[in-house]
């Protein structure tokens, strides 16, 4: 008994210090100020530089002076010209005609509380207290990106995606000595992916080298979230790299130690939680990827792509994808390798990821509601441990119906411990009773709960997902404290059904187990709460059934 109940506690309790264990590591953000870097690159000697205002800030490094015959440096616009618009029906963007910058981006499909459908929710944004962008821009034979901006010109300053059409594109462009640059942003339905392409038109007497870099630039600010105690959710930035699928950084690890990686492919982004905007640029080619503080406590996670020559007289173009929306398990999946790492299930993520399968499965073929699919997850999971937790619950139907008998035992041995115990194993293995083997399989079952918790976590799509009544947003505490009430009466009705500890401390200890989880789970998300319940409501029924099938056995011999 006493194996059996300490044990348990012991679980229970190492699950909840792993729950609140981030919740209570709230750390001061250090961001120091860094200066960038200088990096020279040579050229070829039969080539021209691009203009080093095509360049883009950040990455790294001064441009030297241009050489002889080159097209001169064109420094900003003095006044600040007009942004421009862009509406789909995914996302509303504010480009900056200086540099061609990405400096806001709503998400339409998302709002910022809910039923605020007025009310975007704001993902990308510049301000005077906070500063998250994409930019982007060309490196030329020196092979970097260097600090001046060009100003672009476009035909519109809004443009829209009009019905019946699938895509939209948006042309910003300049002229410089000869040399025609095409800024493009292509649009798709439905998409949150960004195709953002450079055309250059070589009209000089030597050939060009240019390449594409991209970075997002960004400060340590904390996003609002309202995940309740228990939780700390990433915020920084992730790499797929040669070592590891999925390498992250918070922002005070890449103040630290700054990350450099070349590798094929790959992708750079940056991630909150149920959302983030990364650089996926071509996956043929062999980039370059930076993670590295900028100064001023901004911070920035670029890649720079190899540069291609582009002859007299002839059209170059590079290209990069820029996705910025929800983490969506599947839209990522198919847009570039790894990337759905990012939709981080911990390290119980080889758990975590089948559930969600599942999961999803039950929603889009069984029933249109996320809670309803949570209680049928919670249903198909207890089957399949079925056969485990019956083995448990046979022991402890087993614990529970010799338990006045072990209380006579311990009354009649009390000041005799030695002979407590042997009396005790003598019973045990008379009635073939396993002290621990009620306990084994229930701490089995807690890695799933673990990833099942993080997969609830990081679920995007139960963000603003209604359940019935009064739980308008399964992702968000219940609003009433309802659920995690009727959490606390289901277990402490479990309770009741399970063989109850002889000594009195152990005793109060456990009776207080159900108000401290009800305690704790008045923060947790409704839809974990929710599984909860079912998880206990269908722990009853099956301890139910397991000691009326344990008391006919007896009643039998």
């Amino acid at each position: 008994m006493d194996w059996q109940r300490y044990t348990l506690v012991g679980g229970i309790a190492a699950v909840l210090l792993a729950l609140i264990y981030q919740w209570n590591a709230f750390k001061e953000e250090h961001a120091p100020t860094l200066d960038q870097k200088t990096v020279v690159h040579h050229q070829a000697s039969d080539t021209e530089t691009l203009p080093s205002s095509q360049a883009q800030p950040g990455n790294a490094g001064s441009s030297e002076l241009p050489e002889e015959g080159a097209i001169p440096e064109v420094g900003a616009s003095s006044s600040q010209p007009q942004l421009i618009t862009v509406n789909t029906d995914t996302l509303t963007l504010l480009i900056d005609p200086n540099g061609g910058d990405i400096v806001k981006v709503a998400l339409r499909k998302f709002y910022e509380k809910l039923n605020t459908p007025d009310r975007p929710l704001i993902l990308l944004n510049q301000t005077r207290s906070h500063t998250y962008v994409a930019k982007s821009g060309l490196v030329g034979g020196k092979g970097n990106c260097s600090a001046g901006r060009p100003l672009f010109t476009s035909d519109a300053s809004e443009y829209a995606l009009q019905e019946g059409k699938d895509t939209l594109t948006v042309d910003l462009k300049q002229q410089q000595g000869g040399i025609g640059f095409t800024k493009r942003f292509t649009f798709t339905r439905g998409d949150y992916l960004v195709k953002v392409s450079y055309l250059v038109d070589n009209g000089r007497s030597k050939p060009l080298l240019a390449g594409i870099c991209g970075e997002i630039v960004r400060d340590s600010l904390e996003p609002p979230v309202d995940v309740g105690i228990g939780v700390s959710p990433f915020l920084g930035a992730a790499l797929h790299t040669s070592e590891e699928n999925y390498f992250k950084q918070d922002f005070e690890d890449i103040a630290k130690k700054p990350t450099t990686e070349t590798i094929q492919g790959g992708w750079v982004a940056m991630v909150q939680h149920y959302f983030l905007s990364a650089w996926i640029p071509n996956q043929e080619e062999r980039n370059t990827f930076n993670l590295q503080p900028i100064g001023n406590g901004l911070y920035s996670m670029g890649f720079t792509s190899p540069q291609q020559r582009i002859e007299p007289g002839q059209q170059g173009t590079v290209d990069a994808l820029f996705y910025v929306g929800p983490k969506d398990v599947f839209t990522l999946e198919k847009t570039s390798p790894y990337l759905d790492l990012t939709v981080d299930y911990g390290w119980l993520w080889w758990l975590a990821k089948p559930m969600f399968r599942v999961l999803n499965w039950i929603h889009d073929h069984i029933v249109d509601n996320w809670g309803w699919s949570i209680i049928l997850l919670t249903v198909f999971i207890k089957a399949l441990l079925f056969p485990l937790s019956a083995a448990g619950l046979r022991s402890m139907a087993r614990m529970r119906k010799f338990a006045p008998q072990m209380k006579k035992l311990q009354e009649q041995y009390k000041d005799n411990r030695q002979k407590l115990a042997e009396e005790t194993m003598k019973l045990y293995r008379r009635e073939k009773i396993n002290p621990v083997g009620g306990c084994l399989p229930i701490l089995l079952q807690m890695p799933v709960f673990i990833g099942l918790y993080w997969m609830l976590m990081e679920t995007v799509e139960l963000r603003h997902a209604p359940w019935i009544g009064w739980i308008h947003d399964l992702s968000v505490k219940d609003p009433y404290f309802i659920l995690p009430v009727i959490m606390g009466l289901t277990m402490w009705l479990m309770q009741k059904l399970q063989p109850q500890p002889t000594d009195p401390t152990q005793a109060k200890i456990m009776q207080l187990m159900p108000v401290m989880m009800t305690f704790f789970f008045l923060w947790f998300p409704a839809g974990l709460v929710l599984y909860w319940i079912a998880n206990n409501l269908i722990s009853i029924a099956q301890t139910w059934f397991i000691n009326k099938q344990v008391e006919a056995a007896g009643a039998s011999k």
